[in-house]
């Protein structure tokens, strides 16, 4: 039994249409990470909502108002005292558990 592989990457039992072939120049490919724009200081400020806030361990979270997702804060992070339901301003920071939030202050 023969097996073929298609355009797609699909193995099948049928040969590929000849028709189909693409053909690609060694310099239109691209290895490694392409050059990013530099990106406004004003555009890492989010807002957002204090969700849920344990006051006794010091921890809470935030819900972005840009996109909508949940964000882990830590009163370490905060440079005014935050409660439950506090609008606030804040950056996001990535670490090896996610997103969290850091900077935050009250608005």
């Amino acid at each position: 039994m023969m097996a073929y592989v298609d355009e797609n990457g699909v193995i099948s039992s049928t040969p590929p249409d000849p028709a189909r072939k693409k053909i690609i120049k060694v310099e239109d490919i691209v290895i490694g990470v392409p050059e990013q724009k530099p990106v406004d200081p004003e555009d890492l400020i989010r807002k957002g909502k204090v969700t849920f806030l344990n006051e006794a361990k010091g921890y809470g979270f935030i819900r972005d108002q840009q996109s909508g997702e949940s964000l882990f804060v830590h009163v370490n992070n905060c440079s005014q005292q935050i409660q439950h339901h506090d609008n606030v301003s804040f950056e996001i920071e990535w670490g090896p558990k996610g997103a969290s939030a850091i900077n935050v202050k009250l608005v």
